[in-house]
């Protein structure tokens, strides 16, 4: 614990952001960051200097960032931009300046069990979020929000005393959609609104192309919701499109989006942590797969009938992007099982008990 009376814990956050890997994994950090805040945690991030990194949005919302140098040069893993042994290397000095660390959050698709044994000595425990299990760990906790059909996943990945957190019972999700929730409407199946959002950055341009199709006169009489991050290049020339529309409303770098899904009657966006936000609140929604991370969330949420899975951003065309939505538009009953199908996928929320362990103490791998 942390001397004195301010604070109960000293939490790290090693996460990061760019152009390319885009936001979801520090704004669902920063979801988690300010609940243990509010349960008197000191909050501080590691991220590295990427292009496009959310450095300065995460000093806004005031937690103190320590950023690793950016490097030019591409290695392996791609996620990290560096070697796993350069990037704990770098990280360690941080800890140690930071001692005593309760508690380092890692969010990151580049580190693994090799990364975390360089650091693990210089913190009471590591806590690791995860969607992919695809690689080893060496933590307290994993915690992964994702549907899976794998019974347990993360067998033989993760200590045997860690704590698995897994479904989406435990859904990293902003207070303003617990909120909205208590106010949900059964959905008609009938669409006037349509959000459009592909994540903070939107690397593969599928809001550029999706503008594409509902900027046609035929859908003159829906009012999109078009939702960009400030990272995104293309958002000068997304609010230009949305100005000339007629009833296109555009939206940057918002925190009022489940006030946005609770009006919507479709969404369309990308196949990444929006899933759960969309299907928290029963939002149907054509999905585009941007990213491979996406893929088998994705895939398991159009097998429920919880979205329709229109293939990756690749293959998608604004011609397939029309037919599906003229598709929507034509049967409200397959619209409003969406939104059953949705909200029942969620099953019950568990969200607190992801702060309770974190700030609890008892699943401490370290004796």
């Amino acid at each position: 614990m942390v001397t004195g009376n301010i604070y109960k814990m000293n939490i790290i956050f090693r996460v990061d952001s760019s152009y390319e890997m885009g936001t979801g994994h520090v704004m669902r950090c920063l979801t988690l960051a300010n609940e243990l805040k509010d349960r008197k945690a000191k909050v501080s991030f590691i991220c590295r200097d990427l292009p496009g990194n959310l450095a300065s949005y995460i000093r806004e919302q005031g937690y103190p960032v320590f950023l690793l140098p950016f490097r030019s040069e591409r290695a392996e893993p791609s996620w990290l931009r560096v070697d796993y042994k350069t990037d704990a290397t770098e990280t360690l000095p941080i800890l140690i300046a930071s001692f005593p660390v309760d508690c380092l959050i890692i969010d990151h698709y580049g580190i693994d069990q090799r990364w975390e044994e360089l650091i693990e000595a210089n913190v009471a425990k590591i806590v690791v979020i995860d969607d992919l299990a695809d690689r080893p760990h060496l933590c307290s906790m994993v915690l992964d929000q994702n549907s899976s059909s794998a019974g347990d996943r993360y067998q033989g990945l993760v200590p045997d005393r860690c704590v698995k957190l897994v479904g989406t019972s435990y859904a990293i999700l902003r207070p303003e959609f617990r909120s909205m929730k208590k106010q949900l409407a059964e959905r008609d199946g009938n669409i006037h609104r349509i959000l459009v959002f592909f994540g903070g950055t939107d690397p593969t341009h599928e809001t550029l192309k999706t503008l594409q199709v509902l900027n046609k006169r035929q859908y003159s009489n829906l009012h999109p919701d078009v939702v960009v991050g400030e990272m995104n290049t293309d958002k000068d020339v997304i609010e230009h499109i949305c100005n000339a529309m007629p009833n296109a409303f555009f939206h940057c770098q918002i925190d009022y989006m489940a006030e946005l899904m609770h009006k919507a009657d479709l969404a369309i966006g990308a196949g990444g942590s929006s899933t759960w936000e969309r299907c928290y609140l029963g939002l149907p929604s054509l999905s585009i797969v941007t990213a491979d991370n996406q893929r088998e969330i994705t895939k398991r949420v159009n097998e429920k009938g919880a979205t329709c899975c229109l293939g990756d951003s690749a293959e998608v065309t604004a011609q397939r992007i029309e037919h599906a939505i003229n598709s929507m538009l034509a049967s409200p009953s397959l619209v409003k099982e969406m939104s059953k199908q949705a909200l029942q996928l969620m099953g019950e929320d568990k969200f607190n008990e992801v702060i309770d362990r974190i700030m609890g103490g008892d699943n401490d791998i370290h004796s």
